[in-house]
């Protein structure tokens, strides 16, 4: 489970984003993906 968090907080991190407001909603769609594999 802890490789899937971190995996998801470098995919969401390297996406390409160059903004504040683009490197939150990554982390909250990875946030989101965390939650629904939790369920």
């Amino acid at each position: 489970m802890r490789v899937l968090i971190a995996v998801l907080a470098a995919v969401a991190f390297l996406a390409g984003c160059n903004t504040v407001q683009g490197v939150g909603k990554d982390v909250q769609g990875a946030g989101e993906a965390v939650e629904n594999a939790a369920k």
